[in-house]
């Protein structure tokens, strides 16, 4: 991700709150990293703010995402979970995309003591290290998103994260929260039938998630979710992904493109990266650093809940109210997505040790998680067709 310009620095205003300082003895165990409660505007789309004692530390996250998106929704479940906890001792202001810097810059604020902290995805920030990608969406082991995550924090894969970010120079301490559904192939104005046809197709994307498009012979443009739909409307792109049915939606797609190819192996797992200046972070007190910690494994659940209830509603609503073309995309391209990703990872290993290092860690964890659950699982598609006496599409 890019250092925040020169003109972004500049801004008063907006960096005013990062000067603050605690005042009164009862602030002492939070001084070194905390702010006093000031008179301060309300962010458009902030989370509801528990009432601030005098000593209360004040930190300012930024969000990734855009106010109407239902991203920034399950960012403010977050930050209520851990307003509610603290008691008044800590409370978390949440800014909506923009606010302070842009939406790819959110990780780089917070390392610097722009933001006290961020909410966003790890392949914002790819473009220090194409590592970060895997800690939400990489090559293909037989992990699900909540396998995945499960490896994160009993797998070893936080104490990689961990690494990467001292390699990378990155000062904050960062955790995951809410494994997500596998994100769709995506929006396209003539249904994709073979791999072949994306060789050349001005295709949004993010991540390593590029890395294979761009070996599948599309050419790609990262763009965050803000910017997709002006990029289609100016040719800059022709199809895209975004992650979900709610928040593509919410963008407008349904209004342009009429065909939504569901399934793919380009994104099938991410997760949220909550991430908190690391100076600030550990100048908490220990029960406070609790809070932050937990509530993210609260809000893992919550978000989940949250995205099954609106995605599955909203998908229904593309369908029905909008006429919407839902298709599942192709088992062939699946198979080409397959072998492109033994490409990609191959070359990205072999120019870089830790790359493969993390690969290498997710493929053990993988090997025996999956075959697990593979193993052990229903047939849950089998019990719909039977319960609800319909024929699912297939591939």
């Amino acid at each position: 991700m890019s250092d925040l310009t020169k003109a972004e620095q500049a801004k008063p205003a907006r960096r005013s709150f990062l000067n603050v300082a605690v005042a009164g003895a009862g602030a002492a165990a939070l001084a070194a990293c905390g702010k006093k409660e000031a008179a301060a505007p309300a962010a458009t789309g902030a989370a509801p703010a528990v009432s601030a004692a005098p000593s209360t530390v004040v930190l300012k996250m930024q969000g990734a995402w855009g106010a109407k998106d239902i991203f920034n929704e399950m960012a403010e479940e977050y930050v209520k979970r851990v307003n509610e906890m603290a008691g008044g001792r800590v409370r978390i202001d949440y800014l909506v995309a923009g606010a302070v810097v842009k939406p790819f810059e959110v990780m780089d604020a917070t390392s610097k003591g722009v933001l006290d902290a961020c909410h966003g995805v790890p392949v914002y920030w790819y473009g220090k290290s194409k590592v970060a990608s895997l800690f939400g969406s990489g090559p293909i082991n037989g992990c699900d998103a909540p396998q995945t995550l499960a490896w994160i924090y009993r797998g070893g894969g936080l104490e990689l994260y961990q690494e990467l970010l001292q390699k990378i120079n990155l000062d904050v301490v960062g955790y995951f929260a809410t494994p997500m559904p596998t994100q769709p192939l995506g929006w396209f104005k003539k249904p994709i039938k073979d791999a072949k046809e994306l060789q050349g197709l001005k295709y949004r994307t993010v991540g390593l998630a590029a890395d294979l498009f761009q070996q599948m012979g599309a050419k790609v443009t990262q763009l965050p979710g803000g910017e997709i739909m002006p990029a289609l409307e100016k040719g800059v792109i022709d199809a895209f992904e975004f992650n979900n049915p709610t928040s593509d939606m919410r963008f407008g797609a349904q209004d342009v493109i009429k065909n939504y190819m569901m399934g793919s192996y380009h994104q099938a797992m991410e997760f949220f990266e909550i991430a908190f200046n690391k100076k600030k972070h550990d100048s908490l007190p220990k029960d406070v650093q609790a809070i932050l910690r937990y509530a993210v494994e609260a809000t893992s659940s919550s978000n989940w809940w949250t995205a099954m209830d609106n995605y599955s509603r909203d998908l229904q609503e593309l369908v029905n109210k909008h006429k919407v073309n839902v298709i599942r995309t192709p088992k062939s391209v699946m198979v080409e997505q397959l072998k492109a990703w033994d490409v990609v990872a191959k070359k990205l290993g072999d120019e870089d040790p830790f790359f493969k290092k993390v690969v290498d860690s997710q493929l053990a964890w993988a090997k025996r998680v999956a075959y697990y659950m593979f193993v052990n699982e229903a047939d849950y598609r089998l019990g719909y067709e039977h319960v609800h006496k319909v024929k699912l599409p297939t591939a």
